[in-house]
């Protein structure tokens, strides 16, 4: 038996007509777990591990939407359940993870019959949608400069990351030609030491 607190916010009649209609599966790291252009078959309800939601321009490069981790739902599914379009962007297990598949037919009866789960599922995606309008404004006003460094202030705590130049670009929404030139001022200002796929702080970085 999984446990979501979505489905806790339905009646136990509900309940148990839902636990007895959803499918767990377990999804390893570095699987697809759907792709831009693919039909939307269900809600997904992470249970745990980390997956990421990212999109991938014309030009190529990609961003970071945002990730799920336990007891999260997947507010891209939710647009596409309720506008009957497909996935506008891929979702990718970065974490070993377990999600609860809920089925279409099963999403519109509860949101039809329990005005809780409604509520909680409009909550998740008010709360999901105020996280993407935050990043349009950070990417559409930001230089990269700042952002990279303020991406990596939040991080240098740890006194090194592993991640390589692609990875980084990827999580900023840039090329990684750009990200390696952007570290490699950082190095020569004494803020980082560069190695393959890692990112060593020196001292106080900010500043």
């Amino acid at each position: 038996m999984f446990h979501h607190s979505i489905l806790d916010t339905l009646p136990e009649s509900l309940r148990r007509d839902a636990l007895s209609n959803v499918k767990t599966v377990r999804i390893e790291q570095g699987r697809i777990l759907f792709r831009a252009g693919d039909p939307c078959q269900g809600l997904p309800l992470v249970l745990n591990g980390t997956v990421k939601v990212q999109m991938t321009g014309v030009s190529g490069n990609s961003i970071v939407l945002y990730r799920m981790g336990s007891d999260d739902i997947c507010t891209l599914s939710i647009g596409c359940l309720m506008t009957g379009h497909g996935y506008r962007a891929e979702a990718v297990v970065e974490e070993d993870a377990e999600a609860a598949m809920v089925p279409r037919g099963l999403f519109d009866r509860l949101m039809d019959q329990s005005a809780s789960f409604r509520l909680g599922i409009m909550e998740s995606y008010g709360r999901r949608l105020d996280d993407l309008m935050l990043l349009v404004e950070e990417v559409a006003f930001r230089r990269m400069d700042e952002r990279l460094e303020r991406w990596l202030e939040v991080r240098a705590g740890q006194g090194a990351i592993t991640i390589t130049h692609q990875e980084l670009a990827v999580e900023l929404g840039t090329a990684r030609e750009v990200i390696s030139r952007l570290l490699k001022e950082l190095e020569r200002r004494g803020k980082l030491r560069l190695s393959r796929g890692r990112i060593q702080f020196i001292g106080a970085f900010s500043g």
